[in-house]
């Protein structure tokens, strides 16, 4: 494991794993980074039609095409992960081969063939622009004929099960603890999770979750007393209820989800150096009576010019503008901010965090916009449960784990200053970078327009509500997070 040591350190940061976790860049926004589209279901968004298929080969997600009032899918795309697949067509009649399996279908006919039997379907077969659609209440007559096996299809839900893919979970409170709850899958599990007042969401969208003997879930806990599972759209649902707010780790190589309220952090914790920090004396502008009370990281920058968001607004320009607002505020509030980059210059992720944390600032903000939805969404980091973590040697990927229940509490106070701007404001656990490798409260912040004109993200009323917003939230923490 490579380490590098630091004087004056009491734990030290090692990157033996530090590419393992992608970065923001390129021309992807950050909603795309997450789940490929499926974090809208999350925010509100409109919602595209899917269907989820999973099997022993692939688990995969399709768009659902409506024709004649009834959802159809394209039966090539529907095989092409699951083996070899060709398909020709002439006049009305569409022939498809499947390994050594042959089908042939007739456009506005309701009956196909395979292996020289009738297939019966239950809408006609739809011939479009080159591409065979056949219903999607029809895929348990069809396939079975095709793969010579079993096929399961959940229709309220749009969600494929092909052989015996499913992964099923159990879930209880800790005894000792009954604080935590303990969520044991059968495999491993990458779920999308948000939070909500009086509710932790995970969804998942890659993995063929299976609903327990009864969706709705009750503990012996007054802190968890209840989860519910559901399925929408696709994708399936467990929603933990609390009072409290809640927190999801990670652990057992992603095979256990343990769900419990942040725990109390110290009130004067000192946070580790970080790996790249020069050895030696701090300067006296860095020490904790004068440090800056918080970074602000302009995502992207450089060479890196973020997503497009219309022809003539890149997202490195306007996180830019909107960093220089808020800089503005706190200054205003008297505090003082250490800006990651002032100019368009390439910053790596890693030199990001290890200039964050050799500052020891109070907090870690990282500001993102995005032409996708509206309002304000606020992450925090998501930790893997891998840790390499060894004695002083504190894992880099997982930098952030104590200082998580912080994060989180920053979150709640943001979210409370930012409903005075009247926007959709939403929060998320995410595995991005470089919250993971970051030793103080950090979150993400991405921005999106208050309606559906990209163009209102430059406008300087919108940047300064949000701006101002803002810096109240984090001056409302100020004596939470120890800042002087």
């Amino acid at each position: 494991m490579r380490s590098e040591a630091l004087l004056n350190s009491p734990q030290r940061l090692s990157r033996s794993k530090q590419n393992r976790l992608p970065g923001l860049g390129g021309k992807s926004t950050l909603a795309i980074l997450l789940l490929c589209g499926t974090v809208f279901l999350l925010f509100g968004a409109a919602e595209q039609k899917r269907i989820s298929v999973y099997s022993n080969v692939a688990n995969y997600s399709l768009p659902v095409t409506e024709h004649a009032g009834a959802d159809y899918i394209g039966l090539l795309e529907v095989l092409d992960p699951l083996g070899s697949v060709s398909a020709k067509a002439k006049d009305a009649h569409w022939k498809l081969r499947f390994n050594d399996v042959e089908a042939e279908f007739t456009a506005g006919k309701t009956r196909a063939k395979a292996h020289g039997k009738e297939i019966e379907l239950n809408s006609p077969f739809v011939f479009d622009n080159g591409r065979g659609l056949v219903p999607l209440s029809s895929l348990t007559n069809i396939l079975p004929r095709l793969l010579d096996g079993p096929v399961t299809y959940h229709d309220l839900s749009r969600r494929l099960f092909i052989g015996n893919a499913a992964v099923h979970f159990t879930a209880q409170v800790n005894r000792n603890d009954p604080g935590k709850l303990v969520i044991n899958f059968t495999a491993r599990v990458d779920p999308m999770i948000s939070t909500e007042p009086g509710k932790l969401r995970m969804l998942f969208t890659h993995e063929p979750l299976l609903a327990p003997s009864s969706p709705q879930l009750t503990f012996d806990s007054t802190v968890i007393p209840s989860a519910t599972y559901s399925e929408a759209n696709g994708a399936a649902e467990i929603a933990v209820n609390s009072p409290l707010s809640l927190i999801a780790s990670f652990s057992n190589n992603g095979h256990t989800i343990t769900i419990a309220p942040p725990a109390p952090q110290p009130a004067q914790a000192r946070p580790p150096q970080s790996p790249t920090a020069p050895p030696g004396p701090a300067p006296a502008a860095q020490t904790p009576q004068h440090r800056d009370f918080v970074v602000l990281d302009a995502a992207h920058g450089g060479d890196d010019r973020g997503a497009a968001l219309s022809d003539q607004l890149a997202e490195k320009d306007l996180t830019l503008a909107f960093a220089r607002r808020m800089r503005q505020e706190f200054d205003s509030r008297g505090m003082p901010v250490l800006m990651l980059r002032d100019g368009d210059t390439t910053i790596p992720l890693d030199q990001r965090a290890a200039t964050t944390n050799a500052a020891h600032p109070a907090l870690y903000i990282c500001i993102h916009v995005s032409s996708e939805g509206t309002g304000i969404r606020l992450y925090t980091a998501m930790i893997p449960g891998d840790s390499q973590t060894r004695g002083l040697f504190l894992d880099w990927d997982t930098a952030q784990a104590s200082f998580l229940s912080a994060s989180q509490n920053v979150v709640a106070g943001l979210a409370g200053a930012l409903q005075r701007t009247q926007l959709p404001i939403t929060s998320a656990m995410a595995p991005l970078r470089p919250l993971n490798n970051i030793t103080v409260a950090a979150v993400a912040i991405e921005i999106a327009p208050p309606g559906k004109d990209v163009a209102e993200l430059n406008s300087s009323t919108y940047q300064q509500s949000i701006s101002a917003a803002v810096a109240l939230g984090a001056s409302s923490l100020r004596a939470q997070l120890g800042a002087q």
